[in-house]
């Protein structure tokens, strides 16, 4: 299977589902007690195919074959056995580990690959030396054939799952990789400890990182072929106490755009937010918690305001997806191109509709608002669990209510509920038994209202659900809720107001979904209120 280079194609064709499915197959060791002779070592066939002679000189191991094609290594000490298994693992061979003196080993080793037996043995020449080695020796073991392979078949996986995170995760005495799929984590496969080096080295070559960097955070991306489409992989590593973790997220560049009529809005919550949209300017807030669909949403928003009529610009980290006819920017803050930086440069390009990834900081903020009050409309997304409690952060992030209240055309917050599988989900009612399996159900559903619960299905990997949708709660900033913001009245009055004109909270939009059949009481309750 081919490496990752540039942007290769994972193949598919020759993939055997039995092992996609299950682990890949371990070789086994099987440990000796005897100590090898030189004799033995020497009579052997010496195994260095795939192997780093540096490496084995470093670590002082020897790997050979005896005359009845059986497999060895040896190492000086049996501290050094586990070592063992990231050789087999390279070979995909079972090997008889055992032990010998280091002597033996080095004298075997220059005989088998030319090298000079006292430079083998003679200390580095530099303080750098053993930190190069073992550098060149982790590039090697990340750049062997089963590494590659397996990284490949992890990804290719996640994707055939339809993983949006894959978590590669050392713990105590393995290596564990986790996939979240509609936003739940489920664990992939389970490796040895000694592979998780490896690995996580692999991903950082491929996302340019410095494998050498294990104290230290990370970040990072790439973009491979895979499934005959583009997939966009920004990694993320972090040191832990049992080894440096990584984190890829999947983005897969041709997905298509959801229409903005596919949302899932309420007729209520499309009305105010189609109007908002076609305001001149002004400010539209999207918020939710990382991963909540807010991307999706302002890019259904962009759809539709995209004609030849209007200049579109957008900054973003990243650009998720690619919309003909806009002027779509990445952030490189190594370079200083920053939300802020962008957004003052896109002033002077003459927009009419600016889209902001994200307000993080205060200047950014400020120069959004500026944006919005001088005749453009602005779209924008911050990290809030509802829709007023956008307002007070915005506020934090020192905007004078005045201002705000001005900008401010809607505020969109959302969640992303599971989707019942429609091969397995059956219907039942809310009687009194089922009302009484939760406190909060009594609170949400009147007695006799038909819902429907998750079941199990080859379909839905036995998980009950298949795919997610979209809750939403939209706050519109009519005469009053400016007058509130003015005033800088309490986060709970804004919503009080604002629930007298008309809006649904989370909560409620999610109940709708539940009794449409979409998703389950569950589900709804998990995502928007605590227990």
């Amino acid at each position: 299977m081919g490496g990752f280079g540039g942007t290769p194609d994972i193949p598919t064709a020759e993939r055997q589902p039995a092992s996609l499915a299950g682990e890949i197959d371990a070789p086994e060791l099987i440990s000796v007690a005897a100590p090898a002779t030189f004799a033995a070592l020497t009579a052997g066939r010496p195994l260095l195919d795939g192997l780093s002679l540096r490496y084995l000189r470093e670590v002082g191991m020897y790997v050979y074959e005896d005359a009845a094609g059986t497999a060895h290594a040896v190492v000086a000490s049996e501290q050094q056995l586990p070592l063992i298994a990231t050789v087999a693992w390279t070979l995909q061979r079972d090997l008889i580990a055992g032990t010998a003196p280091l002597d033996d080993i080095l004298s075997a080793l220059a005989r088998a690959g030319g090298g000079d037996l006292s430079e083998a043995r003679s200390p580095p020449t530099s303080a750098a030396r053993p930190e190069e080695d073992a550098v060149e020796t982790l590039r090697d073991l990340a750049s062997g054939a089963p590494v590659v392979r397996a990284v490949s078949e992890i990804i290719e996986l996640a994707l055939e799952r339809r993983a949006t995170d894959i978590h590669l995760e050392p713990v105590r005495g393995a290596f564990r990789v986790r996939i979240r799929v509609d936003g739940i984590l489920t664990t992939l496969r389970t490796f040895t400890a000694e592979l998780a080096r490896p690995i996580v080295s692999r991903v950082k070559i491929l996302a340019s990182l410095n494998i050498a960097e294990r104290r230290l955070p990370q970040d990072g991306r790439t973009r491979i072929r895979a499934g005959g489409s583009e997939v966009d992989i920004r990694v993320a590593t972090m040191p832990t106490a049992f080894g440096e973790a990584a984190i890829l997220r999947l983005l897969q560049r041709e997905k298509g755009i959801q229409a903005f009529d596919e949302l899932g809005l309420s007729p209520r919550d499309f009305d105010v937010y189609s109007r908002a949209l076609k305001s001149p300017h002004g400010m539209i807030v999207v918020t939710g918690p990382t991963g909540s669909g807010k991307t999706t949403t302002l890019a259904a928003a962009l759809t539709v305001l995209n004609d030849a009529t209007r200049k579109i610009l957008t900054i973003e980290d990243p650009v998720e997806y690619e919309i003909d006819g806009i002027s779509q920017t990445q952030v490189k803050p190594a370079i200083g191109l920053t939300f802020a930086n962008a957004l003052r440069a896109f002033l002077r390009q003459d927009p009419d509709v600016i889209m902001v990834g994200e307000m993080r900081d205060t200047e950014t903020a400020h120069v959004g608002v500026q944006a919005s009050l001088t005749g453009h409309l602005v779209l924008t997304t911050l990290h809030t669990n509802t829709a007023a409690a956008a307002i007070t952060r915005l506020i934090d992030l020192q905007i004078e209510p005045f201002l705000l209240s001005a900008s401010l055309q809607c505020i969109v917050a959302q969640r992303l509920v599971r989707k019942l599988c429609p091969h397995c989900r059956r219907e039942t009612r809310a009687d009194a038994n089922f009302l009484s399996r939760d406190a909060r159900y009594p609170t949400l559903l009147g007695e006799g209202a038909r819902v429907w619960e998750p079941r199990q299905c080859e379909r839905c990997a036995g998980t009950g659900y298949s795919g997610r949708r979209a809750v939403f709660e939209v706050l519109h900033v009519n005469d009053e809720i400016r007058h509130l913001i003015t005033r800088g009245a309490p986060e709970a009055e804004i919503e009080s107001a604002a629930r007298v004109n008309g809006m649904t909270t989370l909560a409620e939009d999610g109940i709708r979904a539940v009794l449409a059949g979409d998703t389950s009481l569950d589900e709804v309750l998990r995502v928007t209120m605590s227990g």
